[in-house]
């Protein structure tokens, strides 16, 4: 009796988590985890452009886990303006991006979620940062765009000051 309990248990819990799965189409899930790649190996890779493609016009940011502050709303040229004046500072990045979930669509809007981990180096050191991504997505003109995304810290590792010598190296010319 107990396990067919337990059987019965598993296959309701399967079954809700396949139908919340199955509600966006394949095309679509792979359009929304290659937009959210577009924003990791992007920045990783400094193509400006292709980070800017994977935002909508307007983005709010939420990086209040790890510095505090406020969340901000501003056009998703500031954050490529933002993001290219530190991150050439890095000797290099990597942004790895895992575990992707559509947790909730509707029509035109999406919600995704994944895990993270970001290895950020100058010279021999480094500081790692771990945790997850929870994005808003919008479907523009047949193609997902982020307008929200909240980063949730939950381990670092190494020197987080990097980000400000990443910052003045990437100002100084050559």
């Amino acid at each position: 009796m107990k396990t067919l309990v337990l059987t019965a248990a598993a296959g309701v819990l399967l079954a809700s988590f396949t139908a919340r799965a199955e509600s966006i189409g394949a095309d679509d899930r792979a359009a929304i985890i290659d937009t959210i790649t577009d924003i990791a190996a992007g920045a990783d890779r400094h193509q400006w452009d292709r980070v800017r493609g994977a935002f909508a016009d307007t983005v709010t940011l939420d990086y209040t886990g790890l510095w505090g502050g406020e969340q901000t709303t501003q056009p998703a040229e500031a954050v490529i303006r933002q993001w290219s004046a530190f991150l050439p500072g890095f000797d290099r990045t990597l942004h790895l991006v895992s575990n992707h979930a559509i947790i909730e669509s509707a029509g035109p809007t999406a919600v995704a979620e994944a895990d993270f981990q970001a290895v950020h180096r100058i010279g021999a050191e480094s500081w790692v940062l771990m945790g997850h991504y929870r994005y808003d997505l919008t479907k523009i003109d047949g193609a997902w765009k982020v307008s929200r995304l909240v980063m949730t810290p939950n381990h670092e590792t190494g020197n987080r000051a990097l980000v400000n010598r990443a910052a003045e190296r990437a100002r100084q010319p050559g």
